[in-house]
C-alpha cells in the first residue's frame, strides 16, 4: 500500500518522520526494514539494495515494496532522502532520535536526548502540519455552535487545555476526558457542530467511540494523531498530523503531548485572528476576571528568621 500524501503530509515532509508515522501499519517484513533505516540512515544511504537487504534479513524486493509502502519510487529515492536527512541534521543527533533512552544513560545522556526529541517534535510537527487541512478545520470552528473535545490519559491533558483557549476567546467548547460523558455528549451533536478527538497512537478505543458517535450525527469530525493509518483516522473527516518522537522505553512522554499542544497552539491562534476584536475583548475580559483571583500584595513579606 502506498502512503497517501495527504495523510503523511505531503512529499515535503521529512522521511524519518515519514517512516515513523507508518510504522505501526508496515507488513512485518517492511517493519524491520523501516527500523533498520531508523538505526542508522546514514548508513543506509551509502549501501547497495542487496548489501542492505542481506543486513535485514530479507531480499531486495522487500524492499523496494517498503519504498513504496511509504511513498518513494524504489531504493535510489530512498538513498537519495536519507542523505539529506542526515546532511540537513547531525547524523549522530538523527540517531540518537531515533533511539530509546539506554538503562545505563547517565543524567546528561538522559536530559539530552529528551531536549532534543522534545524540541523535534515541535519543529517537526510544524514541517508536517498541513495548512491547507488546518485552514479547513479553523472554518468549520469558526461557525460551529458546538465543539466537543474528547481525549483520554496524556491526550486528556492536551484536549483540556484545547478547551479553555476556545472558551476564553467565547467559542462553545467543552472537553470531556470521561468516556461515559463524552459519549453521552458525542450523541448529543449533529451538524453544524465539530468534535475534534486527540489520540497519540490513534487507538484509543474511547476517543475513537466518541468521535464516530459524534460524526453518526451529522457533526464534522476532527482527528490529531501522529500515525495518518491508524482506526480513528477512519472516522475523521479531517486529519492533523503530529511528528512526535516516542519510543517504548518512553510511552506516554511528554514528547507526545508537546507535539498536540504545538497543534492546539497552531489552530488557536488561526482561528482566534479571524475576528481580532472579538478576540481581544474576550481575552480581556477573562484576563480582567482572572486578575480578581490572584492574591494582592500591598507590603514586601518580611524574610524568614
Amino acid at each position: 500500500m502506498a502512503a497517501d500524501a495527504s495523510r503523511t503530509g505531503g512529499p515535503d515532509v521529512g522521511i524519518l518522520i515519514t517512516i515513523r508515522s507508518l510504522l505501526p501499519n508496515l507488513a512485518p517484513v517492511e517493519r524491520r526494514v523501516a527500523q533498520a533505516v531508523l538505526d542508522d540512515p546514514g548508513g543506509v544511504a551509502w549501501r547497495s539494495i542487496s548489501e542492505f537487504a542481506s543486513s535485514c534479513g530479507t531480499s531486495p524486493t522487500s524492499v523496494i515494496r517498503f519504498c513504496r509502502a511509504v511513498g518513494l519510487r524504489g531504493y535510489p529515492e530512498l538513498r537519495l532522502a536519507l542523505a539529506g536527512a542526515v546532511a540537513a541534521d547531525d547524523a549522530t543527533a538523527v540517531v540518537a532520535a531515533s533511539s530509546d533512552i539506554d538503562p545505563d544513560d547517565d543524567p546528561v545522556t538522559i536530559t539530552k536526548k529528551i531536549a532534543y526529541a522534545d524540541a523535534a517534535a515541535v519543529t517537526e510537527t510544524a514541517s508536517r502540519l498541513d495548512v491547507a487541512v488546518l485552514v479547513t478545520v479553523v472554518d468549520a470552528l469558526v461557525d460551529a455552535s458546538r465543539i466537543d473535545i474528547y481525549g483520554v490519559g496524556a491526550s486528556g491533558f492536551v484536549a483540556g487545555d484545547l478547551g479553555m483557549k476556545l472558551q476564553r476567546i467565547a467559542r462553545p467548547a467543552q472537553a470531556w476526558p470521561d468516556p461515559h460523558m463524552a459519549i453521552s455528549s458525542a450523541s448529543l451533536r449533529g451538524p453544524g457542530d465539530v468534535a475534534i478527538g486527540l489520540s497519540h497512537t490513534g487507538t484509543t478505543v474511547d476517543t475513537i467511540e466518541a468521535l464516530a458517535e459524534a460524526r453518526a450525527h451529522g457533526a464534522t469530525t476532527v482527528a490529531i494523531t501522529n500515525f495518518p493509518w491508524s482506526p480513528i483516522t477512519e472516522v475523521a473527516d479531517h486529519v492533523l498530523l503530529t511528528a512526535a518522537r516516542e519510543t517504548v522505553f518512553r510511552s506516554g512522554a511528554m514528547t507526545s503531548r508537546i507535539a498536540q499542544l504545538t497543534v492546539v497552539d497552531c489552530l488557536f491562534a488561526t482561528l482566534a485572528q479571524r475576528d481580532r476584536p472579538r478576540t481581544m475583548d474576550a481575552l480581556e475580559r477573562t484576563f480582567t476576571a482572572a486578575q480578581a483571583k490572584r492574591v494582592r500584595r500591598t507590603r514586601h513579606p518580611r524574610p524568614p528568621g
